[in-house]
């Protein structure tokens, strides 16, 4: 069963965290609420989460002075916090970072915004992995050397292209939806069009030559590897 990550939301306006954490939820997110310093610290002690959102302006201590103790403390010093506050300044987002955190957003922002902000910053603390060779079919992938072949011939693949094709083969025969390669291919870059991802798919289909077919469209869904496709040869 996919483990769902938690999100410590801190912050003292009733309306402003119930609407974060409503979208956190439908979003696969696990969240759970402090709404001052003290409550954040208990929940802090009782079960580390996976990221911190955590409101400047708070009842108690602020949440400057969480950041700066939770980043020096050996237990807590690991997990993501993102600074989320009204004020937006520069010298407010130098200090806010300074203090220790990883990301840091001003009010008003929207969700699609904040959601990116916690997706890259829980990719950027995540151990990186070395997939090594990856093969699907006669279609393999050597992210090491940087080669393609299919059927032993070599590929000439664009950067864009390669990563795409990297995760589609190191996710064979599922489906991926045009803002879920955005999100995993393109990194922190997510504010571009969805329709970028098609174009890029396109150039891959072009580049793979006949194993590009290998690359489906599923309608209404996305994008998926399959060898599949090449077993199954029309009539």
């Amino acid at each position: 069963m996919r483990r769902v990550p938690g999100v410590l939301v801190v912050e003292d306006e009733p309306a402003i965290a119930e609407l974060i954490s409503v979208n956190l939820r439908h979003n696969g997110f696990r969240p759970v609420w402090a709404m001052d310093s003290a409550t954040a610290q208990a929940e802090l002690d009782a079960v580390l989460p996976d990221v911190i959102l955590l409101d400047w302006m708070l009842p108690g201590e602020s949440g400057l002075t969480l950041a700066k103790r939770w980043r020096a403390h050996p237990r807590t010093k690991a997990v993501p916090i993102i600074m989320i506050t009204a004020r937006g300044d520069e010298v407010d987002r130098v200090a806010g970072l300074d203090a220790g955190a990883d990301d840091y957003i001003a009010k008003p922002f929207s969700t699609k915004e904040l959601l990116a902000r916690i997706r890259a910053v829980l990719r950027r603390r995540a151990p990186e992995r070395d997939e090594g060779q990856v093969t699907v079919g006669d279609l393999c992938l050597d992210a090491a050397t940087y080669r393609v072949t299919f059927q032993g011939q070599p590929l000439k693949l664009g950067p864009t292209e390669f990563k795409l094709l990297h995760y589609l083969m190191t996710h064979a025969e599922r489906v991926h939806s045009r803002s879920q390669l955005l999100d995993k291919v393109w990194g922190d870059h997510v504010f571009i069009e969805e329709r970028t991802v098609d174009v890029h798919v396109k150039r891959l289909r072009e580049a793979l030559g006949e194993a590009g077919q290998m690359v489906e469209t599923v309608r209404g869904a996305g994008y998926r590897l399959t060898v599949q496709a090449l077993l199954v040869k029309p009539a």
